[in-house]
């Protein structure tokens, strides 16, 4: 074999490798939650409210709770992240503040999560006077998510050929009509996968809600946006290091619930994207 070969099978062998090196933790994991878990997985237990301190009843107001708080920070965080990349992308120039604000994006991007739950509660919870609730929670999520909708936004924007501009323009349509009826409709499932990573990383922070909005037992929904919630990640934390005698089973069963979760709303905005992507014709 000639050494061009050769060295295209281990470039080949290298990527497989890496394949299953990536593969395999993650599959690891989803064994372990289903085998332990799912026992603890009943109809009670998904629909019914806690008792006795979380050792008995269900989870409904966690999942309900996670569900608001990544549904509310998405429509807080996707319009002002679309709007910030359009005009990094579109209007923006080149220039010295262009790029301190891409420094600034990047830097947030970083930030530890337990920071932004520090921020949310000193800004909105005691600043702003809007408390330990729904909405403190929302923004302060959101906070942490805008660095990854901006900066995938904006990459979608840039994708959208040049030529699809200048089409439009030389028909009449002034920049913002050219900008909102044909370069985000082409960006849109750009925009949607960082959405999509937004969502996975919203949906499992402890942090930012253990100081904003989460509550340690509450046996019932949310009436307004200005009550606590309980939430899947602070449930799962209280009931696996604070509550004595909570079953193993159980403790799994919460994490395999939440996986399950992330999963169904990431997989929705897969289809969601998919479907658009197919309807485009480039």
């Amino acid at each position: 074999m000639r050494p061009r070969g050769i060295g295209e099978w281990l470039a080949y062998g290298l990527l497989y490798l890496s394949i299953v090196l990536v593969t395999l933790p993650v599959a690891a994991v989803l064994f372990i939650l289903v085998s332990r878990g799912y026992s603890a997985i009943s109809w009670e237990f998904l629909t019914a409210m806690p008792r006795m301190g979380m050792r008995a009843g269900g989870i409904f107001p966690a999942i309900m709770g996670t569900l608001l708080l990544v549904l509310g920070t998405v429509a807080i965080a996707l319009p002002l992240g679309v709007m910030a990349a359009i005009y990094l992308s579109e209007y923006a120039g080149r220039g010295r503040l262009n790029r301190l604000i891409h420094l600034a994006i990047v830097n947030l991007a970083g930030v530890p999560s337990v920071v932004y739950g520090l921020f949310g509660l000193g800004a909105f919870v005691l600043f702003l006077k809007i408390g330990v609730s729904l909405l403190a929670g929302c923004l302060t999520l959101a906070l942490m998510i805008l660095p990854v909708i901006i900066t995938a936004s904006e990459e979608a924007l840039q994708a959208v050929p040049q030529s699809f501009r200048e089409a439009s323009l030389a028909l009449g349509a002034t920049r913002w009509k050219t900008i909102w009826n044909v370069v985000l409709p082409s960006a849109l499932p750009g925009i949607l996968t960082g959405a999509i990573l937004g969502v996975g990383r919203a949906a499992g922070e402890t942090a930012p809600i253990l100081f904003t909005a989460a509550a340690f037992f509450l046996p019932r929904l949310p009436k307004s946006i200005f009550d606590q919630v309980m939430a899947l990640p602070y449930h799962l934390y209280i009931i696996a290091t604070q509550v004595p005698n909570i079953p193993q089973n159980v403790q799994y069963g919460t994490a395999l619930v939440l996986v399950a979760l992330v999963l169904l709303v990431n997989a929705s905005a897969i289809i969601l994207r998919s479907y658009i992507r197919r309807r485009r014709s480039w």
